[in-house]
């Protein structure tokens, strides 16, 4: 039969061979596809210290100007951006089959959302430090209610189902309506401060679509991370794109404790400094002589930074190094620990928050490699802030 010229026939290895090439090139996903059509470039590293330092370009389909962010260990799980909205101005009118949650970084405006058909718009106000939700495949258009323009930090779905449908009309003109995700109830974006023990690990959840600033709204408290650690889930528009905020109070910092890639931190309040190494350096990497593979990112708000760049399970640890408690929301897409591997009904533990010598993968201070005490104690000093964590927490008699 003869082969199609312009096509490389394939033949069977020979011998006790191995079929394939053996390396090859990852290919580009349909959201990279995406995101290249855009015409906007896409920002790839560890983190970045702060996004209002990321360049922005005109970008024709929001109407305003945006950087794409694709963090190391996020590609395919969830997308995000920074977008500028023009001053006095607007984004263009949107609506989309993925869900879409912001962080005012700049500026101050309105949100106008409804389903396709309705003659009544909601509007919120927002300002620096809000976040809000956009319910799947509502109408919607953000508004700049001042004369300079407004920065938007954007955590998305999209790659999940760009990926998963690969067809950019299905996403973007999609006639469905979600009424279980937008009812049209008049207090839909009024802020809700009502907490609850969320379904999965009994920690404390917030029902509310819009938090009017979360860079200083009532974190409850947690211990989880750090002595007086506090935290919130917000649960927004019935959304699966799981995140949370959590505050480690001013000299202190938090236990390293490893799981999979997913998770960004992005700096609300404060300066700190996160460090990140492969779970398999184990848990002295500078003592063991690793320390060049141990990765650091220091930021300030609105700064960000992965948690596990590699894929597979990392430490990381947060520090803070100002006078102000240091406040961080986590954005994980639609990766909760609710979901991770397992059977549905399987047992499962908080390991992130249970020690090692305890059979979860938090480090601690006992155990912790002698360089993060020396180092921090010598930051702190050269910042002027004081040291509040105690002696008796690095005793082993302090972990029982």
């Amino acid at each position: 039969m003869p082969h199609d010229k312009d096509r490389t026939h394939w033949h069977e290895p020979a011998g006790h061979k191995k079929a394939g090439f053996g390396k090859f090139k990852k290919q580009p996903t349909p959201y990279d596809a995406f995101m290249e059509e855009e015409g906007i470039p896409v920002y790839r590293d560890l983190g970045i210290s702060k996004v209002q330092n990321l360049p922005l370009y005109p970008w024709k389909r929001k109407g305003g100007r945006g950087h794409y962010i694709q963090l190391y260990g996020t590609e395919g799980k969830w997308g995000c951006y920074v977008v500028e909205v023009p001053p006095a101005g607007a984004l263009n009118v949107e609506k989309h089959m993925y869900e879409e949650i912001f962080l005012v970084v700049e500026g101050r405006g309105t949100t106008e959302v409804w389903q396709e058909g309705d003659t009544k718009k909601h509007v919120f106000e927002w300002q620096a430090g809000s976040m809000f939700s956009i319910p799947m495949n509502a109408m919607y258009r953000i508004v700049n209610g001042t004369n300079s323009g407004a920065l938007l930090l954007a955590g998305t779905t999209a790659p999940n189902v760009i990926n998963m449908i690969n067809n950019f009309d299905a996403v973007f003109n999609n006639p469905f309506v979600f009424r279980d995700r937008f009812s049209g109830a008049e207090d839909f974006f009024k802020p809700k401060d009502d907490i609850e023990p969320d379904p999965v690990r009994g920690l404390a959840m917030r029902r509310t679509n819009l938090i009017p600033d979360a860079m200083n709204c009532e974190l409850p408290l947690d211990n989880r991370r750090s002595p007086g650690y506090r935290r919130i889930e917000p649960f927004m528009t019935n959304n699966v794109f799981y995140f949370w905020i959590g505050q480690h109070e001013n000299g202190r910092y938090s236990k390293a404790h490893a799981h999979t890639s997913a998770a960004v931190l992005i700096c609300l309040k404060g300066k700190g400094y996160t460090y990140t190494w492969p779970e398999e350096l184990g848990v002295n990497p500078w003592k063991d002589g690793h320390g060049d593979k141990v990765r650091r990112l220091d930021y300030e708000p609105v700064g960000m930074v992965t948690a596990a760049p590699g894929g597979a399970r990392w430490y990381h640890q947060h520090f803070s190094v100002s006078e102000d408690p240091f406040r961080l929301t986590a954005w994980f897409g639609p990766h909760n620990p609710g979901r991770d591997p397992g059977p549905p009904g399987e047992k499962h533990t908080d390991y992130t928050a249970i020690d090692v010598n305890e059979g979860g993968t938090a480090i601690p201070y006992s155990m912790e490699d002698p360089f993060i005490r020396q180092e921090y104690e010598a930051l702190l000093k050269q910042n002027g802030v004081t040291n509040r964590m105690k002696p008796e927490w690095y005793e082993r008699s302090y972990d029982k």
